[in-house]
């Protein structure tokens, strides 16, 4: 691999271990339209979208710091917990990959600083003290566990606007000093409590950066996607784009697209799931699908099922710190225990009734912990919309009087909140659940013929799989239409 001994911020090792392949005619590159080259060989083109959403940003920190209390009539509840949510497990990342990490203001202000410059390539040693990541946290590990200590709090998160503001500023400060002490974007690729899901579920989008010809990279020895190039740096994410098979680690900064002298790079249109189908399977991923799944499900439950107790407890509203201890206790063990032990137990079932002991429970067990990906998505979708219906009017009256202080700024600060058509939410939901189902029920087949290697041993080892996912599914549908 040509990037192992480069330069002294040698990339840790790709974790995308499968042989690239050529790009294939059911892709479609996207960087032979002029206009959409041009604009991403620009090196204004990430930098503007950051500083637009930094300004976002902003107005969100200091509208939950110095706004209204009140969660619907403050900019910072509305627009990050519906509208900019909404967009992102909607749109961005079913339809765009990684779009979102391309804008993100959040590692911002640390790259900025880190590199010395915010639209210029500024050549040089980057700012600070470039120490590579410890290897043994080079995995998601640490992002699930930040994602389920956020999940904790989530209920008090969404409906206070001085918690959203500081966790925002939270996470930009540990973004900085995360920059400030190791190379590159070590905050997005490793810590990031939403970095995590949005690379698991980006395997599933249509898009995806890859190199055209990975024997063309190995024969190209300058590597000036990783080493960096006067027109760009090298791959803030730490992946050599030779070796690239998966959306899961890359953040579509296009670097590599502005670096690259040979032009072997793409940014292609691809079929659905495309990733999903790739043999490289890690068990921090596959609990990162779990935790995923039963986050959509406990949401469900708690924020739209008809106990209100529940929603009091994960919202401190009982009075009582010990009923939120054990509404805490009960999120953390569905996630890191109930579920992936529900998938353990499949594992071992499937891999007895196929007569398939010789292969190692763990390699099962980590293989179908990806059929979470279609089912998880697609539920926290469905979970989406339920509220997004519902709430987004509020949004309306939040642009014009962000910080609740009686503004009209554009003259819409007295529309008053309408649902909209929830009726039509079940004929929405029920297709997007059924047809996650269906595809993670194919997805597990797929899995299990490549695991156990037997077509008539995996179609034998799909069966509890496929009533697991079923009853997950059937809950789903017991949550949202009683």
């Amino acid at each position: 691999m040509p990037n192992a001994t480069i330069t002294p911020e040698t990339s840790p090792p790709p974790r995308d271990v499968a042989s690239p392949r050529r790009q294939t005619s059911n892709r479609l590159d996207l960087l032979q339209i002029p206009l959409i080259r041009t604009v991403l060989r620009h090196r204004a083109f990430q930098a503007t979208l950051m500083l637009v959403n930094t300004f976002f940003f902003m107005v969100v920190i200091l509208s939950g710091l110095f706004g209204t209390p009140v969660g619907n009539s403050n900019f910072s509840i509305i627009f990050v917990w519906i509208v900019w949510w909404a967009l992102l497990i909607m749109l961005l990342i079913p339809l765009a990959s990684r779009l979102w990490c391309t804008t993100c203001p959040i590692p911002a202000l640390g790259e900025w600083v880190q590199r010395g410059a915010i639209v210029g390539r500024r050549i040089g040693r980057p700012f600070g003290l470039n120490l590579a990541w410890p290897r043994p946290l080079r995995n998601i590990w640490l992002q699930n566990f930040s994602f389920v200590a956020v999940a904790m709090f989530s209920a008090i998160i969404l409906t206070r606007p001085v918690v959203t503001a500081w966790v925002l500023a939270a996470f930009i400060a540990l973004a900085l000093g995360s920059m400030l002490i190791f190379q590159r974007r070590v905050f997005c690729r490793y810590i990031c409590p939403v970095g995590g899901f949005i690379g698991l579920y980006a395997m599933t989008a249509p898009v995806e950066i890859r190199v055209k010809d990975p024997d063309v990279c190995l024969k190209h020895c300058a590597a000036e996607c990783v080493r960096g190039s006067p027109n760009g740096y090298g791959c803030p994410w730490m992946e050599y784009p030779g070796s690239l098979t998966r959306n899961a680690y890359c953040g579509m900064c296009t670097e590599c697209i502005k670096t690259c002298p040979i032009g072997n790079v793409s940014l292609n249109v691809r079929p659905f799931g495309a990733d999903l189908l790739e043999p490289v399977r890690h068990l921090d991923e596959a609990f990162k699908g779990f935790i995923m799944l039963a986050a959509a499900l406990i949401y469900s439950t708690v924020m739209l099922g008809p106990w209100g107790m529940l929603k009091s407890w994960a919202n401190l509203g009982s009075g009582n710190p010990a009923d939120f201890v054990v509404y805490a206790a009960g999120l953390v063990t569905t996630m890191l225990v109930v579920v992936p032990g529900l998938f353990l137990l499949t594992s071992w079932v499937a891999r007895v009734v196929s007569g398939s002991r010789s292969i190692p429970l763990r390699k099962l067990f980590v293989a179908f912990g990806y059929t979470t990906v279609p089912l998880g998505l697609m539920g926290w979708i469905a979970f989406s919309l339920s509220f997004v219906f519902i709430n987004i009017s509020y949004a309306i009256p939040v642009i014009s009087d962000p910080f609740g202080w009686g503004w009209n700024l554009f003259g819409t600060g007295s529309y008053s909140w309408t649902p909209y058509i929830p009726i039509i939410l079940p004929y929405l939901q029920v297709p997007l659940l059924l047809g996650g189902l269906i595809l993670s029920i194919r997805l597990g087949y797929q899995v299990a013929r490549e695991t156990i290697g037997s077509v008539a041993r995996a179609r034998v080892a799909l069966v509890p799989l496929a009533i697991l996912l079923t009853a997950l599914t059937c809950l789903f549908l017991w949550l949202y239409l009683g």
